[in-house]
């Protein structure tokens, strides 16, 4: 029996779980920080959860080319480029990626969304007025990986470093304008009622999921009013 003891005792030591004088080589973590951390990989996992409805609503709202939202007097355009990638928590299929210039809007892809999968991450040119950025953001932490900002207007070195200081900021400002839109029609009464039901429709193809946006855009016409009131 001693002898088995001892077997173990050398087999964690030439593992590295314990050291010379028998003591673990991890250090015990406290049971305050271990819950702590349990918490933020939940909080992560929501947010990350979010960010894909985020972006699959955003892939349904861009379609018509409309502005989504409106920030400092003029209206932010979308539109899905090059490639996107869907993914999923469950099911046979957990991972799909479409390329091309218009694939976003692939039937392929629609039927994805609508067999459970969601967008994960995605190039996007976003129109704000005379400008026009390219960005690529990812669900996961609702942070943008690239981005490519419109042609300088100045040429002083001083000037140019100001000027893309500004453009970064105003791209900042735009993506979270698009993210508190989302957020507002995700709170509101019409968000189960309508929107979802409209998104299906249009990953199904149908085209009643045009007459069911309508609606849905009234519904959030009158949650911003009854906000504002």
């Amino acid at each position: 029996m001693a002898k088995r003891e001892q077997a173990r005792e050398e087999a964690a030591f030439a593992r590295g779980d314990v050291g010379v004088d028998g003591a673990s080589t991890e250090e015990e973590k406290d049971e305050a920080e271990v819950e702590k951390g349990k918490a933020r990989e939940q909080l992560l996992r929501g947010r990350a959860y979010l960010g894909r409805e985020f972006l699959t609503w955003l892939l349904w709202r861009s379609e018509s080319g409309d502005a989504l939202v409106e920030f400092d007097k003029a209206g932010v355009v979308v539109l899905f480029l090059g490639k996107v990638v869907l993914r999923g928590v469950a099911g046979d299929v957990t991972e799909m990626s479409a390329k091309g210039t218009l694939a976003p809007y692939s039937e392929n892809v629609r039927h994805s969304l609508d067999r459970g999968l969601l967008v994960s991450q995605a190039r996007l040119r976003v129109s704000h007025g005379e400008r026009e950025y390219e960005v690529t953001l990812d669900a996961e932490f609702l942070d943008i990986r690239a981005a490519k900002l419109p042609a300088l207007l100045t040429e002083e070195e001083d000037d140019q470093l100001s000027e893309r200081l500004e453009l970064t900021e105003q791209l900042s400002s735009l993506v979270d304008a698009l993210v508190q839109e989302f957020l507002t029609v995700r709170s509101g009464r019409a968000w189960s009622k309508q929107v979802v039901p409209a998104m299906k429709a249009w990953m199904k193809g149908e085209e009643k999921g045009s007459d069911l946006l309508s609606k849905a855009a009234r519904a959030r016409g009158r949650d911003a009013r009854a906000a504002r009131g």
